[in-house]
């Protein structure tokens, strides 16, 4: 069987920037903790806490405020999901939203929405005000996020569907996500039984072309002074910082700082022969075993003045 590309980035070029490199390797051995965002468009945070301890569940506080980690791995309780009163997902999926500095009332458009975690997350955080665009290219997951703003709720968003490259709106936006497609390597596990790997299967897609469409109709999309935050949860730096700076290259952007609730390391300015310029120090890298969460990144930009 052949070695898959993944275990010889850890043997080559990973090594060199991902920090405390061995406990990354024996965190991949381990299981990621669950957790779960609560609704507070319908429920506050300590009565669900309350609620959730009356399903059999042990919860604890997170750095985000309205995040709570499962004791051990536990089933989702079902009365509470179908409620919508609480969202399963990563506590690092929620680290792109937070750094969009959202205001009540904004237009925003959410360009990878399904299944719609991150959506929720903007609507919640707005109130249910403004106005939220969620698209996706796929009928299938658009039916899924359809269902899941339903379940929660939403009814300040609208749900499209189309190729996010080609994505248009008769107007522009305070904020734009891109959380884009990619290959997932933040989530993947390896199995200490038999050393494989698990991770999703990706086709031979070339993913950094799809990205720097992404990324550059996104910004496309700001209106003069908005944010646009690019996000995957892969820690490959073609899929991350090669994106950015293909956007900086191509469009009048610039990286802003931003402080996230969690531990980071800052962007990378260049990976085997490619330089990506220090501006790049301003994206953050989250890494599994430093967050206990699924590895993300994350970069804050600003649109045209």
């Amino acid at each position: 069987m052949d070695k898959h590309p993944f275990f010889t980035k850890l043997e080559g070029p990973y090594r060199d920037f991902i920090p405390d490199f061995q406990e990354y390797v024996l965190h991949l051995k381990g299981q990621l903790p669950s957790y779960v965002r609560i609704n507070t468009l319908k429920i506050g945070v300590e009565e669900a806490v309350r609620f959730l301890e009356g399903e059999g569940l042990k919860t604890w506080r997170t750095p985000v405020d309205d995040m709570l980690l499962l004791e051990g791995q536990p089933r989702i309780p079902a009365l509470s999901y179908h409620l919508g009163l609480i969202y399963p997902q990563a506590l690092s999926s929620a680290l792109p939203v937070l750094a969009m500095d959202l205001k009540m009332g904004q237009t925003v458009l959410d360009l990878c929405a399904a299944p719609g975690g991150k959506t929720g997350h903007i609507a919640q955080l707005m109130g249910d005000s403004g106005a939220i665009v969620a698209n996706d290219r796929k009928l299938g997951r658009v039916t899924s996020l359809m269902s899941n703003l339903k379940r929660l709720g939403i009814t300040s968003a609208v749900v499209t569907q189309c190729r996010g490259e080609h994505f248009t709106w008769p107007s522009l936006f305070h904020r734009v996500l891109v959380d884009a497609p990619c290959s997932g390597e933040g989530k993947y596990r390896i199995d200490p039984e038999t050393g494989q790997l698990k991770h999703a299967r990706m086709g031979r897609t070339n993913l950094p072309a799809i990205q720097k469409a992404l990324i550059q109709r996104g910004f496309d999309m700001l209106r003069p002074g908005g944010v646009l935050i690019y996000s995957t949860c892969t820690l490959d730096p073609e899929e991350n910082e090669g994106v950015v700076a293909h956007l900086l290259k191509k469009r009048d952007a610039r990286l802003l700082k931003w402080r996230p609730p969690v531990e980071s390391s800052p962007g990378l300015t260049s990976y085997m022969e490619k330089e990506y310029g220090e501006e790049l120090r301003l994206a953050h890298r989250f890494y599994p075993h430093k967050i206990g969460s699924v590895g993300f990144f994350v970069a804050k930009i600003a649109g045209r003045p």
